[in-house]
């Protein structure tokens, strides 16, 4: 665990006004599969919605960041040097911090990894394989604020509120969230290498 408490994960998620996953469900009777009681409106693109970045450890949330436009490599480096940056030099001041990311083309860009080679002295960049979002609890942060996000009342109306309401729930997770979730992570490796590449209950 002394370890895993070194790690700093992140990644991006992106937040929909309106959750369009195709498995809306309507119990009906015969004859009633045109009424609109038994019907949902489409809406395009789930009505607009926001990317974040985030990242955590075992000591704190680092503040998370609104992605203004698609993210590129010269988005994710401003990213890193504004955000991470201090984040990292806060919580591991010794510089034995480890930040993971995946392999995301912005985050293996050239300009990307030319800018952590030149910070290893602070921090550590960790090797992450392909295809494995059993091993990121981030996953399950962002699980968390959808959740949370979805139960709000009244629905969200709009882009402004859909990233106030995000901002507030990842600014009130508790510490016991994410530390329960850095500490899963020695139950999370045994699952997936048990599992010989298939999925995990994680």
């Amino acid at each position: 665990m002394d370890e895993w408490k070194r790690d700093a994960w992140s990644d991006e998620f992106r937040f929909l006004i309106h959750h369009v996953d195709g498995r809306v469900r309507v119990r009906r009777r015969p004859g009633e599969q045109l009424l609109p009681s038994c019907t949902a409106s489409h809406t395009q693109a789930g009505g607009g919605g926001i990317m974040l970045w985030g990242t955590f450890s075992w000591a704190a949330l680092a503040p998370v960041v609104v992605v203004e436009q698609t993210m590129k490599a010269a988005n994710y480096l401003n990213i890193i040097a504004d955000h991470l940056h201090p984040y990292m030099a806060f919580i591991f001041p010794t510089g034995n911090g480890i930040f993971q990311q995946d392999n995301a083309p912005c985050h293996k860009a050239r300009i990307v990894l030319e800018w952590f080679e030149e910070h290893t002295d602070e921090f550590h960049l960790m090797s992450w394989p392909p295809n494995s979002p059993d091993l990121n609890p981030m996953e399950h942060i962002w699980d968390i604020t959808e959740r949370q996000f979805r139960v709000q009342t009244p629905p969200c109306p709009n882009i402004s509120t859909l990233s106030d309401r995000c901002l507030d729930i990842w600014y009130n997770l508790s510490p016991v969230t994410y530390q329960k979730l850095v500490a899963s992570m020695p139950r999370r490796v045994a699952a997936v290498l048990k599992a010989k590449r298939g999925a995990t209950l994680y």
